[in-house]
């Protein structure tokens, strides 16, 4: 009794095995091309309104 267990939870295992070696799809992996940094307003500067904003006294 056992070994018939035994016998059939091998036989499970291997064909488990199988089935995941056989069922992978083979992915191949793309050049990873090197993207540059797109400056579109290099122009563009910030103002900081230091004027608006209230004193804060702690």
């Amino acid at each position: 009794m056992l070994f018939t267990i035994t016998i059939s939870l091998s036989v499970l295992v291997v064909i488990n095995l199988l089935l995941l070696k056989f069922s992978c799809n083979k992915i191949t992996k793309q050049k990873q091309e090197i993207k540059k940094t797109v400056v579109l307003n290099p122009s563009l500067t910030i103002e900081q309104d230091s004027d608006r904003l209230a004193p804060t006294g702690s």
